[in-house]
């Protein structure tokens, strides 16, 4: 690593540093009114926005970017839309900083309970997408951290002039312009500094590809909140209202192919498979699903034959493993063989059956009669998201608000000593 790159990331650890200690303390109020002010400052600055942007779309194009980058890269009109009103929301939402649960008395006479602290300093690694950098400086300023946005190279120009507007907003509200710093440096040994920077860095978040996240999950010195993938499964029980399950079934898989929650393996009970699967399938079929099936499937649709590859396999396409399976046991033993932890589905009626399933599923979302593609921060209630975390210490699911703080004990009491 380069003495230079080096001594710049550092420099802006030690400034994140001290402007966590300032955030931290921040009221509320002053956390709402950065927000708005940025939400008012990107409002304003549409302009700038698109030709800064219009240089990384320009610059994509001529470094061979395919189609599907081009467009997360791109900043429509709606999708600034969306980063104002995302900054908007944020700011209504309640702020976990300082609440404190589970107060008891105890013999003593002490009084013990939990209070929620931010985390410090967060890292935020991510590709592509400039929106995120609204999506991860809004909720880490609202949840009381600093945090330090190294975005992909590609929309460097995009990430800079949305950093002006956040700017604006931490100077209207009287906070630290170090709250929230843009990486300025494309150089890719800043990914490597900032992962190993313990004493400036609480945790890291890495948002992108599979390779990525492996990187940063083996290199990092510091804690990294994550997911690899999102193998999901929906299993349709004997138990199922078989209407019902072609509609979760079908939402799972074509709500999006691309979202981590999209299903790509779909099980179904051997006891309605020949009731059920016919139907599923040339409903897939119209909508351009490639579908490969285990043997029993292919017995009763028309299918390739799926390989061991694809049960382990997250396509984020058009494409869907499906499988036949004895009972509930087979398809538990199924999913948490395969699958990545993320999020999985039962379709059933059967009231043991699903809290059975929700008990011995290992996966940060488990659903009943619901679609896996609902694991989303939004839906959850939590507003906007950082990412899902299939970890199971600290956070797990959707990481939203309430993700990015810790807990404290404090102790209130009134003179004792302990004999």
């Amino acid at each position: 690593m380069t003495e230079s790159v080096l001594a710049y990331m550092h420099s802006l650890g030690r400034a994140a540093r001290a402007a966590a200690r300032v955030v931290a303390q921040a009221s509320t109020a002053q956390k709402n009114q950065a927000l708005l002010a940025a939400a008012a400052a990107l409002d304003a600055a549409r302009p700038e926005l698109a030709a800064a942007n219009a240089k990384d779309l320009e610059n994509g194009r001529a470094n061979g970017l395919d189609a599907a980058l081009l467009d997360r890269l791109a900043l429509t009109p709606a999708r600034i839309d969306g980063m104002i009103e995302g900054l908007r929301q944020v700011a209504t939402l309640p702020d976990p900083v300082g609440t404190i649960r589970d107060m008891t008395y105890r013999p003593s006479g002490l009084q013990i309970g939990r209070m929620r602290v931010p985390l410090g300093v967060i890292g935020i690694i991510y590709e592509s997408r400039p929106n995120v950098t609204i999506d991860a400086a809004s909720l880490c300023l609202k949840s009381g951290n600093a945090t330090i946005l190294r975005g992909g190279s590609e929309a460097i120009h995009s990430n800079q002039a949305i950093a002006v507007c956040i700017q604006q907003g931490l100077a209207e509200a009287g906070l630290p312009a170090a709250a929230v710093q843009v990486v300025e440096t494309t150089d890719r040994e800043a990914v490597g500094a900032l992962i190993s920077m313990p004493e400036f860095v609480d945790v890291i978040v890495p948002r992108g590809g599979k390779g990525l996240i492996e990187r940063i999950s083996r290199d990092a010195r510091v804690p990294v909140i994550k997911h690899l993938d999102g193998i999901c499964h929906v299993y349709v029980s004997a138990a199922a209202d078989l209407v019902m399950a072609q509609e979760v079934a079908f939402n799972a898989k074509c709500y999006r192919y691309g979202i981590c929650g999209a299903m790509e393996t779909l099980l179904v009970d051997q006891a309605i498979a020949d009731a059920f699967l016919p139907a599923m399938a040339a409903r897939f079929a119209e909508h351009g699903v490639e579908l490969r099936g285990c043997e029993r499937s292919q017995q009763l649709i028309s299918c390739q034959a799926a390989s061991d590859e694809d049960w382990a396999t997250e396509y984020l396409a058009p494409i869907l493993a499906i499988r036949v399976v004895d009972d509930m046991a087979q398809a538990i033993e199924h999913i948490n063989h395969y699958g990545s932890h993320h999020t999985d589905a039962i379709v059933t009626d059967n009231l043991n059956q699903s809290r059975a399933f929700m008990a011995e599923v290992d996966s940060s979302s488990v659903m009943v009669n619901a679609p896996t593609c609902f694991a989303d921060g939004f839906e959850y209630g939590l507003g906007a998201e950082i990412g899902i975390s299939t970890d199971k210490i600290h956070a797990r699911g959707p990481v939203g608000l309430e993700g990015l703080t810790s807990e404290k004990y404090v102790v209130i009491g009134s003179g004792q000593t302990r004999g």
